[in-house]
Parts: structure tokens; sequence; C-alpha cells
């Protein structure tokens, strides 16, 4: 059966390919691709080892980040002249941190068909098998290249109450979790998902130290492309057990220094547990942000 076309309007397929196991490619999937007028790629030469495999024949055209606000238009031209597009990316589904917003975009503002086409997706595989909650979450794609605002972005995080997920490359994957494990405190669960549905997937979790050790000890850790997920900051009711005093250093301790520095610092000045600092500090944190 053929791909619906509505009035004489094409429609858009956004279509999920597998992340490394190819037996992950449904059969709606397949059908899409075969009966689809032309196929936008991200990378035409990665798709076309996936049709092959499938013995499947269909123009491609190449759509990624660096043409796509000029393809964009191009493909909206064909849609409204009744041809059906599938928009498929390297690996996953479509749009989560991989070319096609424009596309679809530009597509819903011209009123066209726009149908998703599920399959695999690396964040949900991840999530599934992480053992942290997943009621709420967010995903941050992938993070800034630089130190400093990777350390910025980790400290923005500790506040976080809900699961949270990025992806990251075998080439910053080692820096990454070095500058995590200097900001983010280690009774926190951390999951490192890696190479999911492939000949060497592994999926380790623990606190950030454990980790990172893991990941600098065995050169095979570093290979490949990660999810990291981590966990939410454990909700507090109060500050239960801080001083007058300790609440007072720790205020003008954040005013002038990070919260991991400042909650260091505070554990020196006045004696108390390291636990309790850093969640009344946390508690102090969500209370500026709200206010």
């Amino acid at each position: 059966m053929k791909p619906e076309k509505q009035n004489q309007v094409g429609k858009l397929y956004v279509v999920a390919t597998p992340i490394g196991n190819l037996a992950d490619f449904s059969h709606r999937a397949e059908e899409i691709l075969r009966q689809v007028d032309l196929i936008a790629a991200e990378d035409t030469r990665h798709i076309k080892m996936l049709l092959q495999h499938y013995g499947i024949s269909k123009p491609v055209i190449s759509l990624h980040q660096h043409n796509e606000e000029k393809q964009a238009p191009r493909l909206i031209q064909m849609l409204q002249q009744g041809q059906t597009i599938a928009l498929v990316s390297d690996a996953g589904t479509p749009l989560l941190s991989d070319p096609g917003m424009p596309l679809v975009k530009l597509a819903r503002e011209h009123d066209l068909p726009v149908s998703p086409v599920p399959g695999a997706c690396a964040l949900i595989a991840a999530l599934s098998v992480a053992g942290l909650p997943m009621n709420r979450f967010t995903f941050e794609g992938f993070l800034p290249r630089t130190h400093s605002a990777r350390k910025q972005f980790f400290t923005e995080k500790l506040t976080e109450c809900s699961t949270w997920a990025f992806y990251e490359s075998s080439h910053r994957i080692l820096s990454c979790l070095q500058d995590m494990a200097e900001v983010i405190e280690d009774d926190r669960e951390v999951v490192l998902a890696r190479e999911l549905t492939k000949l060497h997937e592994t999926i380790i979790k623990g606190p950030i130290k454990k980790i990172l050790a893991q990941v600098e000890e065995d050169a095979n850790m570093r290979k490949g492309e990660f999810v990291v997920i981590v966990e939410g900051v454990k909700e507090s009711k109060n500050q239960e057990g801080i001083t007058d005093d300790e609440k007072k250093v720790l205020q003008i301790l954040l005013k002038e220094c990070p919260l991991k520095t400042a909650v260091a610092m505070a554990v020196e000045l006045t004696g108390q547990r390291k636990k309790r600092l850093y969640q009344a500090a946390l508690d102090m944190a969500q209370q500026q942000d709200e206010s």
C-alpha cells in the first residue's frame, strides 16, 4: 500500500532508523521507504547502506545541518506538488539532536501533513534500562564543547530534581565526565550507556567518580556513541540540622563561589556534615530561582 496523498498534496514521513542493530527497523518503516518518491537523509552514504541491506532503490537527497535551511523550501515545493518524502537521520529518530527541524517546521507552516514512523531512539532505549525515575526527565542533547561551558551547565543542573540525560561523542566523553566529577556530588547515580544495540553495548551505573574511573582505565570505554543519564537531586522538605549561623555562612559563600566550592568551604568553617550543608545549599539555590 502506497503512502497516503491527501488532495494531491504529498506527505512528509519522519522515519526512525536503527541505532545499531538492523533488526530494529520496523516493517512499516521499510514499507514507507519503499513507497515514497524521495528520501531526505543526513548522510546519503549511510542511508544507502541501509537501503541496500533491505533491497530498496529510491532517490536520496542530502539534508544536513549545513544545507537544510536551503534545501527545505525546495522539498516543500515537492510536497506541494504531490510527492511523498521520507526524512531520516543517520541513526535513530530524526530531530533528536539530528537535522530536520527546518523542514518539519516549514511543512507545518504550509499545512502539509507530517507523519511519524516511530522506532529506535538512543535516549529512550537508555532511559528504559537506567533504573532511574522516568516520570519526569529532561533531555539536553549534546553539551557545550568547552570545559568552562560544561561546568557551568553542570552547576546549573545541581538543583534539578528530575532525571536528566544528554548525548556525548567518543571525542569528548572523557573530558565531559572529568568536568562532571568536579561539579556533581558523588552520591548521585549516573548511568553511562554506550553503543546501544550494537555488538559492544555497555551500560554501567554508579557514582560519577566510579564511572569516570572505568572510562579512564579502559580505552574501549571511550569508543562509540554515548547516552549519559544523571539522577536528579533528592527533594528535601527543609534544612533540618543547619543552624542559623551555618545558613548565614552558606549564604555569604554562595554569593561569591560556585555551589560545590561554597559547600566545601562551609564544611571547613563550621565543621557541619557535608551532606547537610550541600542539601541546604541546594535548597537555597532553588528558592532563589523560584523568587
